[in-house]
């Protein structure tokens, strides 16, 4: 009994896309070849999603799954496997889709709430399998539906939370679901449409302008705000004006708020009643009329030198009939100066500042706009200065000068002069400060400034600065006499130079060791020194240099000379000494040992190294000696 499976297939009846609430399907067939016709009973598995969802067993070459009533919750990837004899073969994976989705049931939890209550709604998919989405509707008439939109990855239903507004009377509710199959989205059709009805907690209340609401400054008005109730209990009544609170009251149903009207009372009113989250208010404009229009305020001078007089005047335009008072303003409060409508006071420095008036009629104050009034003092003569404290400056360093007046209102106008020549002008309080980057060595202009201010005395002039200015050091050079050698003992003169620099300039002389070692310095009206070393000794031998600096603040190094010590001449005197006078001693010992031999007759040292005419020689060259006179020219002492 051998057999073989040829192939294993799954398919759906009617087809692979069912509509919901239709029966529908799922054949699995096995194709098998065996080589006699023997009976094989057949095990028949059907998957879902990889989930088992039939079994049976069977000796029919197909099973069928029957779905009597398909549900969206039956969309999915189906697979067949078949085992037989302990064999075992799958099919290829299919997709049904049962399109459409039940229809979803939309409850409510109450059918009557009040404004500013809540209405809690459920909305359910029954026989659908999350994830879903779930879509609520708030329906009002003449206005456009409000949807909310719930994402429900584990369940079937939902629950939402509508909120009831003002004018919201019957509302009506629906929902609706959807989900995603195959990046496909497909929603259910809408519920059934739910009715709550909407009571109103309180009337829209009543807002009331006594005597009216077009009405003269000056004048008492009375505002009343009211509203009818179902309950007492958490009732508050609110009166704005322009956003701003003016009073409140609670649990109670009428508000009264009263006050003398002003222009600033103009606008619009606004009364809100509130309870819980219901909310209903009622608006009103109001204007007030001017009983006068503001005073003006009007100063003699608004510039003037301390000592001087000065007169305020207050008015109102086509307007007499009022209690004036004149100020200075303060930042810790105004300062009363005169209940009058004019004032006149002779005026120092510290009376500078802004002045108003006001004015009252039937109990309204208005004030005038403010008046600056500036009080001068004259300023005194400036001085000018170099920042740095000296009068004078480097070449090509920038010159920074400031001037200062020590006295005198500002603000204050500074004039920097070169010369004649203006070159800056400052407007400050009490100083300015000047920069003069152009200096050259010939400049011989000297520096001013003036000050001056709104006082009428006019323009003051600093004394003249004269700058000195200041060439730095450049090129340094070391000599020395004797130049490269000296004797011992000797004296040796250092001479230190510089090109250029300001005098006086401050020589300084070195030995260049293992560190540096300062030998001499002075500073001096020129442009080189000389140092004189008057005993040179052999630790003097080494490398010699100069450093020159002035006021610039440079230190110029010259070039290095190197200085040898030697010995002097009486020292190789006394050194050839010790060396010759041994030898001439030899020399005079070996004379005498060869005169005592010869005397003593024994000729064997001539006769042998010279011949037999030595001794004649000898004694021709003796007796030439001896007679022959002294030269002084050929005369050489040792």
């Amino acid at each position: 009994q051998v057999f073989t499976f040829n192939t294993v297939e799954i398919k759906v009846q009617p087809s692979a896309k069912v509509k919901n609430g239709s029966p529908m399907s799922i054949v699995c067939h096995v194709d098998i070849s065996k080589s006699t016709d023997f009976q094989l009973k057949h095990n028949f598995t059907i998957f879902k999603d990889s989930k088992l969802v039939f079994m049976t067993v069977s000796d029919k070459a197909d099973a069928r799954y029957e779905i009597s009533t398909a549900r969206s919750s039956d969309t999915g990837d189906y697979e067949c496997t078949v085992e037989a004899d302990g064999k075992t073969k799958s099919s290829n994976s299919l997709h049904v889709w049962v399109t459409g989705m039940t229809k979803p049931i939309l409850t409510a939890e109450k059918k009557e709430v009040l404004e500013g209550e809540v209405v809690k709604l459920r909305c359910e998919l029954p026989e659908e399998v999350p994830p879903l989405f779930f879509f609520f509707r708030k329906i009002k008439m003449n206005s456009t539906p409000k949807e909310k939109f719930i994402y429900e990855s584990y369940r079937n239903f939902s629950v939402v939370e509508f909120s009831v507004e003002e004018g919201d009377n019957i509302l009506q509710f629906d929902c609706f679901g959807g989900r995603n199959v195959k990046l496909e989205f497909e929603s259910s059709e809408h519920s059934n449409k739910t009715l709550v009805t909407v009571r109103e907690p309180f009337i829209k209340p009543t807002l009331n302008a006594k005597p009216s609401s077009n009405i003269t400054e000056g004048e008492r008005i009375q505002f009343e705000c009211s509203t009818v109730v179902a309950q007492m209990r958490d009732i508050e009544i609110i009166l704005q004006r322009n956003k701003t609170i003016l009073h409140g009251v609670r649990d109670q149903k009428l508000l009264k708020y009263s006050t003398v009207a002003t222009l600033e009372d103009s606008g619009e009113y606004l009364c809100k009643v509130e309870q819980g989250r219901a909310s209903k208010s009622t608006k009103l404009n109001v204007f007030v009329s001017e009983l006068f229009s503001k005073p003006l305020l009007v100063a003699s001078m608004s510039n003037l030198d301390e000592n001087k007089e000065l007169t305020l005047s207050c008015s109102i335009s086509g307007f007499r009939k009022a209690n004036f008072s004149i100020l200075r303003k303060n930042s810790n409060g105004d300062i009363l100066l005169k209940n009058s409508r004019n004032l006149t006071m002779r005026v120092n420095v510290n009376d500078t500042g802004s002045y108003t008036c006001k004015a009252e009629v039937k109990g309204i104050v208005k004030e005038s706009k403010p008046v600056r009034i500036n009080v001068y003092a004259p300023v005194s003569k400036p001085t000018l200065s170099v920042v740095s404290g000296l009068p004078e400056v480097v070449l090509g360093k920038p010159l920074r000068l400031i001037c200062r007046s020590m006295m005198g209102t500002p603000p204050i106008t500074f004039r920097f002069y070169k010369g004649n020549e203006v070159k800056r002008t400052v407007i400050n309080d009490t100083y300015a400060m000047f920069l003069d980057e152009n200096i050259r060595q010939d400049d011989k202009r000297g520096y001013k400034c003036d000050a001056r201010n709104n006082h009428s005395s006019g323009m003051k002039t600093s004394n003249i600065l004269n700058i000195t200015v200041i060439v730095p050091i450049k090129n340094a050079s070391l000599g020395s006499i004797p130049n490269g050698e000296v004797e011992d003992g000797s004296e040796t003169a250092f001479l230190c130079s510089v090109n250029e620099g300001s005098w006086p300039i401050h020589f300084r002389f070195f030995k260049k060791t293992d560190h540096e070692v300062l030998l001499f310095e002075k500073s001096e009206y020129a442009d080189r020194m000389l140092w004189r070393k008057e005993t040179m000794s052999r630790q003097d031998t080494g490398t010699y240099y100069c450093m020159a600096s002035n006021r610039a603040n440079v230190d110029v190094r010259s070039h290095p000379i190197t200085i040898s010590v030697i010995l002097a001449t009486w020292q190789k005197g006394i050194i050839a000494a010790f060396v010759l006078l041994p030898i001439a001693g030899a020399v005079t010992l070996t004379s005498w040992w060869f005169l005592y031999k010869k005397k003593n007759g024994n000729e064997w040292f001539p006769s042998i190294c010279l011949g037999t005419n030595v001794s004649a020689l000898a004694t021709n060259s003796t007796s030439e000696k001896l007679t022959r006179q002294h030269n002084d020219s050929d005369y050489y002492s040792g």
